[in-house]
C-alpha cells in the first residue's frame, strides 16, 4: 500500500490576539488553503484552535467534509507532575499519530502560529515520519523568525534561534550577556522570544543587561495591521521609553 504524506501546514500569526483576525488569503497562499482543506487527517498542538483555523479555511476553500468529522489529534505531552514521557511511551505516541498515513492518508501537521516544527514541538512527529520513510512535504507561509529577521536589519548571513530566555531574573541577566558576547565575537544575530505577558519584563531585562553600543531589534504583531519592528542601538531603546504590548507575540533580535 502507497503511504500517505505529511504536510506542514502553515498558520497565520494572530493566534491569541483578540480582535486581531486577518484575512487568511493575505499570509497564505491560495495552494495551501485548497490543501488544507482537502486534508481529513490532522495532527496539531491544540484541537480547538485546529478547528478554528479550518473554519476560516472553509470561508475560502470548503473542507473535503463537515468539520466534526475531520480526525485531529493532538501531539503528546507528557503526563502532568512528569518532565516528559520515557523514551519507549515517547516513540510510540508520535508512531500512533502516523497511523493515517501508514494507511495510505495524507496528514496535515499544524503549529499554533506560523511554520510547523520551526520553534515548534511538531518537529519530532516530522522526525518520526522520516524514520518510518513518510513524505514530508512542507507547504509556504509566514515564520515571524525569519520575518522578523529580514525586517531588523541585523546580519542575516549568521544567525541563532535561541528561544525562551530563564525566568529568574540573574539566570537571565547572565544568558543575556553570554549571548551577547557570543554575538559580537561571531557576528551572530541572536533571536529570543517570549510569552506576551512577559514583553515588558523581557525588554526592561536586554535594555539593563545588553552594552549601550548593541543593537536590538523588536518586532511586534508582525502580519497584523498594527504590526511593527524597530531597530537601534540599546542607548537609543532607553532614551526612547518604548512599551512593549502584553497581548500580542514579539521577536527580539541583537547583535553585539
Amino acid at each position: 500500500m502507497k503511504k500517505g504524506r505529511l504536510y506542514l501546514v502553515p498558520n497565520s500569526l494572530d493566534f491569541g490576539v483578540e480582535g486581531a483576525a486577518v484575512d487568511l488569503q493575505q499570509v497564505l497562499p491560495l495552494h495551501v488553503i485548497q490543501t488544507a482543506a482537502r486534508l481529513n487527517f490532522w495532527a496539531a498542538e491544540n484541537a480547538k484552535t485546529t478547528r478554528a483555523f479550518l473554519k476560516r479555511v472553509d470561508a475560502i476553500a470548503p473542507l473535503s467534509q463537515a468539520l466534526q468529522n475531520l480526525q485531529i489529534s493532538e501531539l503528546p505531552r507528557p503526563p502532568k507532575g512528569r518532565a516528559s514521557l520515557d523514551a519507549a511511551a515517547q516513540n510510540q505516541a508520535w508512531q500512533k499519530l502516523l497511523e493515517p498515513a501508514l494507511a495510505g492518508h495524507d496528514i496535515g501537521l499544524i503549529s499554533e502560529a506560523g511554520l510547523p516544527a520551526v520553534a515548534d514541538p511538531g518537529a519530532l512527529l516530522v522526525a518520526a515520519a522520516h524514520d518510518a520513510d513518510i513524505e514530508v512535504i512542507p507547504l509556504s507561509g509566514p515564520s515571524a523568525l525569519l520575518m522578523a529577521l529580514s525586517a531588523s536589519g541585523l546580519n542575516g548571513q549568521s544567525f541563532a534561534f535561541v528561544g525562551y530566555l530563564p525566568v529568574d531574573a540573574a539566570a537571565r541577566t547572565a544568558r543575556i550577556r553570554e549571548l551577547e558576547a557570543l554575538s559580537a565575537r561571531q557576528q551572530q544575530t541572536q533571536l529570543v522570544i517570549e510569552t506576551p505577558y512577559r514583553n515588558s519584563a523581557l525588554l526592561h531585562a536586554l535594555l539593563s543587561s545588553l552594552k549601550p553600543n548593541t543593537r536590538l531589534s523588536i518586532s511586534c504583531g508582525l502580519s497584523l495591521e498594527q504590526g511593527w519592528t524597530r531597530s537601534a542601538t540599546v542607548e537609543e531603546w532607553r532614551s526612547s521609553g518604548e512599551s512593549m504590548p502584553d497581548k500580542v507575540p514579539a521577536v527580539f533580535a541583537f547583535l553585539g
